[in-house]
């Protein structure tokens, strides 16, 4: 999801007053950052940890140091002989604490094959947990979605590029386009000041332009009184732009197609709409998702050497065929698999393994995770009301590749809050596998991920 905590205003790009049009009676979502970015940046500034690390369980607190067998041995010092049941059960309690509290061991998924996970956002003092997560679940490179825009006065895209540089080559950074140059463009030149801005985002270091769902749902127009389409004219030179200089787009449109239908408990998206209702869009001033869709599809025809890249399974994992006629028609139109495994999976097994089959070399992998500076700031696919935790990351980890490697029928989803129900796995063989988990990102980015030397 493109939707993380608020940031402080001075890491804002999109102010509440640029998020609503000029008529008040117009309410738009004012949960759609300018790119997802901001909120780690914000986390990035906030500060280090406290003193404890709190156990996946929730309320246990173990001091930094403590183990399990010495918070045992207290336990038993301080009760006495009639005292050692209960020592027992505090030693228990210790140790499956301490347990919750370790990163999880991760089982390695057909062979070691290498995989780049072209769908992160990491903040830019997160670097050492990402290779920590990367190195835990076999992932050779990953891609960060939030490399902000270049140039004063913050130079946010040469701090994630700094901060990637750290990874000695394992993390690449796409770049994101300064929306606020819209509302500077009344000549309609601002298409133009973003191309350039995408121009100094490749010099600088840059392999990539992501485009977040604001555009359409939260983007205004130069006049201040409409929302900014996707097939916007004005904004032709940047896609134009990314496609000469090489640089593909991974653009999201629209979210999930229950978040336009009444945030009610029959809703089958309602944990995640009762835990964010601020994420419903039903009764809002925005375009119905066939619209947006609509839009997105005029974008990738009008710029036919751009290679675009729809996360989300193709903006619509709820109906693989639609997305199918996509890739039919359209040879720069490539697809990842970020955040969306449960929604693939609800469909029937056969029928998405031979879409797998027939689109091997469209598919990128992606996962959609999060990275901040402590456990808490974490995202992996989307987010309940409470900060996740380290099962939460193996259930999300390990039914991630349950899905793609097993043909196992009715498990788990690596995200229930996004649906209750059960999924079923495809399948796929060690070369199909090869693709999507590396070789269609290798080639699509024009990227390598160096290997790692400490894993």
């Amino acid at each position: 999801m493109d939707r993380l905590p608020t940031a402080p205003a001075e890491h804002r790009d999109l102010t509440s007053s640029r998020r609503q049009p000029m008529n008040a009676r117009r309410r738009l979502p004012v949960v759609i950052p300018t790119v997802p970015m901001v909120a780690l940046v914000a986390m990035a500034f906030a500060g280090g940890t406290g003193g404890c690390r709190r156990a996946a369980s929730g309320d246990s607190m173990i001091p930094p140091g403590a183990s399990a067998s010495s918070t045992a041995e207290t336990a038993a010092a301080t009760t006495g002989k009639k005292g050692q049941a209960a020592a027992a059960a505090v030693a228990a309690a210790a140790v499956a604490a301490a347990a919750a509290s370790s990163p999880p061991v991760a089982p390695r998924p057909v062979g070691e094959l290498p995989k780049i996970d072209v769908h992160m956002h990491i903040g830019p003092d997160a670097i050492d947990r990402t290779i920590a997560l990367m190195d835990r679940w076999g992932i050779s490179g990953a891609v960060n979605l939030s490399g902000m825009y270049p140039g004063p006065p913050r130079n946010m895209l040469e701090l994630q590029l700094g901060a990637a540089a750290r990874a000695r080559g394992r993390i690449a950074v796409f770049a994101n386009a300064n929306f606020r140059h819209v509302g500077r463009g009344r000549d309609k030149n601002y298409g133009r000041a973003m191309a350039a801005d995408l121009v100094e985002s490749k010099r600088l270091g840059a392999i990539g332009l992501k485009i977040p769902k604001g555009l359409g749902l939260g983007y205004t127009s130069a006049d201040g009184q409409h929302l900014l389409s996707v097939d916007d004219r004005g904004l032709d030179p940047l896609f134009e732009k990314a496609g000469q200089l090489g640089m593909p787009v991974a653009i999201h449109i629209g979210d999930p197609k229950a978040f336009w239908k009444p945030a009610t408990p029959d809703n089958e998206r309602w944990d995640e709409l009762g835990a964010h209702p601020e994420w419903s869009f039903y009764g809002q001033p925005v375009p119905s998702w066939e619209e947006l869709y609509a839009a997105f599809e005029r974008r990738v025809a009008r710029h036919p050497k751009t290679t675009f890249i729809a996360v989300h399974f193709g903006n619509d994992p709820e109906d693989p065929q639609r997305v199918a006629q996509m890739l039919d028609k359209y040879p720069n139109f490539f697809i990842d698999t970020a955040a969306r495994v449960p929604e693939m999976g609800r469909h029937d097994a056969k029928q998405m393994r031979r879409f797998f089959e027939k689109y091997q070399d469209r598919i990128l992998f992606g996962t959609d995770t999060g990275v901040g500076p402590t456990q808490d700031d974490m995202m992996y696919g989307s987010n309940g009301p409470s900060p996740p935790t380290l099962a939460d990351e193996q259930r999300f980890f390990e039914s991630t590749w349950r899905y793609f490697e097993t043909a196992d029928k009715q498990f788990e989803s690596p995200t229930p809050i996004q649906g209750r129900w059960k999924i079923d796995g495809v399948g796929l063989s060690a070369s199909i596998l090869r693709k999507i988990y590396f070789d269609n990102a290798a080639r699509v980015l024009h990227w390598k991920p160096t290997p790692a030397t400490h894993r």
